[in-house]
């Protein structure tokens, strides 16, 4: 059963600006160390960095809560499986919200090109 579906694009130019604008305090604020790690692997960290910025308002809307007090940036952390596949990891309010909806499954997946990033996650029951 789907419990929440959600679903975000985000323009990468937008999180170049914040980075150029406030670099790692911004970084700090949206991913966690092990998020930032990764994507300061690529050429371009900024596609990464969407990418990541979009999967985690997509799993907050599909929480039903957006991202805020009962959900925040540093509560859920995008990895990849073995296999390449991203998936979500829930620390803190978010372990907690997942556990309280009752939940059995948080489906994450990403996509970008040059210019946009998005992502869909998929909350089931």
């Amino acid at each position: 059963m789907i419990l929440g579906l959600g679903t975000d694009l985000i323009e990468v130019a937008r999180i170049q600006a914040s980075l150029d604008k406030f670099g790692d305090h911004f970084l700090h604020r949206i991913l966690t160390s092990g998020e930032i790690a990764y994507c300061q692997t690529y050429r371009a960290p900024a596609l990464h960095v969407a990418a990541r910025f979009a999967a985690k308002e997509a799993v907050a809307k599909a929480f039903g809560t957006g991202i805020g007090a009962e959900l925040g940036w540093l509560d859920m952390e995008v990895r990849r499986a073995e296999s390449g596949a991203p998936f979500v990891e829930l620390s803190g309010k978010g372990r907690e919200l997942f556990q309280a909806r009752a939940a059995a499954r948080l489906l994450l997946t990403l996509s970008h090109t040059a210019n946009h990033a998005v992502a869909v996650a998929i909350l089931e029951g």
